[in-house]
């Protein structure tokens, strides 16, 4: 079965190197090979720039969301001082133990008023995250002796005419929890608090610099009539020798069922399953475009087999039987559509490695982008993938009519 195999392989591998007869069969055969090159460079340099964004992405969120956090399943608000959470703080991997009441309410800075979250943090905040790393202007502070302190998104900053200078301060307004409405005097149902803005942040993700203004979790306390230990999540940094998922399950088994303990990736799981969604339909579109490509082989296969008919008779007088001679123009299908993934997926990892370290595409206007060139990161993962994609496809694609072409 093996010298079987080696015999019409090394008929297939001369086949593909040696000079047709009719430079047609020449062509269609660079041709074909040709579009299989292009088509995995394609697929490459797209997959790569979808893991680039993601990468980026990532890294934005990472400077402001922490390595873990627990909130409820159901409810909202909870208690610190329970046993199950005082183990969790216990626990050696656990660095930072940052507690958050995190609400909506309405803000008012001027004339302008707006939704706006809410999030009030602990002192430590700022050793659990990476926004010192992240601050447009001013300072992270939130307190300074009895005086607090705001630090608002870029976004909804500039949206209503806030800056770190200015003197008048911000008006938060949020119902209270106990109390009716009262219809003659609705102003009575809001609690409300004043503060002065000292820095502002500018993640680069608008679901941040949109909405978000960081007090001191004290005050948010006050605004929502919540006790001292009573908060809506807790946010934890893990020490960087620990692993995250097996600290991430622990946590979860102290904690039960009630509550959710996320890491990064979860905190934003939509955006990044819309991320994934994205890269796998192009995938799938680009397969597609591949495949038609990859037909172009049975044509030259078709051609080669009609100019290689002395051969096969030559072969047939030499004791060769019907499945030895289709293997040889089997593999020789094969061999282009190797031969083309090869040297596409060669080409395309060096034109990605280029974009990485020398930012060829520039993004247009770059001013206006985080970033001055088109992000790339090339994963084994995914080389492997359209390796075998284009391999699989190729060799699809020849057998069924290589099956059942008459060599007789």
């Amino acid at each position: 079965m093996k010298n079987n195999m080696n015999f019409s392989f090394r008929i297939a591998l001369r086949y593909l190197f040696s000079k047709k007869s009719h430079n047609a069969i020449n062509i269609i055969s660079i041709i074909s090979a040709c579009g299989v090159c292009v088509g995995t460079i394609a697929l490459v340099c797209v997959l790569s720039v979808y893991n680039g964004f993601e990468s980026l992405v990532k890294d934005l969120f990472s400077e402001f969301d922490p390595d873990l956090k627990i909130t409820l399943v159901e409810g909202k608000s909870f208690d610190i001082s329970s046993p199950e959470m005082q183990q969790v703080k216990a626990k050696k991997d656990v660095v930072v133990f940052t507690t958050v009441v995190e609400e909506n309410a309405l803000i008012k800075y001027g004339d302008k008023q707006m939704p706006a979250v809410i999030k009030g943090v602990s002192d430590n905040f700022v050793e659990s995250t990476h926004i010192d790393n992240i601050m447009y202007s001013g300072n992270f502070q939130l307190k300074d002796n009895s005086f607090h302190y705001a630090v608002a998104g870029l976004g909804l900053a500039s949206q209503m005419n806030m800056g770190v200078s200015f003197i008048e301060p911000i008006s938060i307004y949020a119902p209270k929890r106990t109390a009716t409405i009262n219809l003659v005097r609705p102003e009575t149902s809001f609690n409300q608090q004043f503060i002065h803005l000292a820095g502002i942040f500018f993640v680069k993700q608008a679901t941040y610099d949109d909405n978000y203004l960081i007090i001191p979790i004290e005050l948010a306390q006050q605004i929502y009539e919540y006790e001292p230990n009573i908060v809506t999540a807790v946010e934890l940094k893990i020490a960087p020798s620990a692993n995250i998922n097996k600290v991430q399950r622990e946590i979860k088994e102290i904690l039960g069922d009630n509550f959710k303990v996320q890491n990064r990736y979860e905190q934003q799981e939509n955006f990044f399953r819309i991320m994934k969604i994205e890269k796998w339909i192009s995938y799938l579109i680009l397969s597609f475009i591949l495949l038609i490509a990859v037909f172009n082989i049975i044509g030259s296969l078709s051609m080669l087999i009609i100019e290689k008919e002395q051969d096969i008779i030559t072969l047939r007088n030499m004791g060769a039987n019907t499945k030895q001679i289709r293997n040889v123009f089997l593999y020789e299908g094969w061999l282009i559509s190797v031969l083309g993934s090869f040297v596409g997926i060669v080409i395309g990892v060096l034109l990605c490695l280029a974009q990485q370290y020398f930012g060829i595409i520039r993004l247009g206007g770059a001013n206006n982008f985080i970033i001055d060139a088109y992000p790339v990161e090339v994963q084994f993962t995914d080389v492997a993938l359209i390796f075998v994609t284009v391999v699989a496809m190729g060799f699809l694609a020849v057998r069924y009519p290589v099956k059942f072409i008459k060599i007789d």
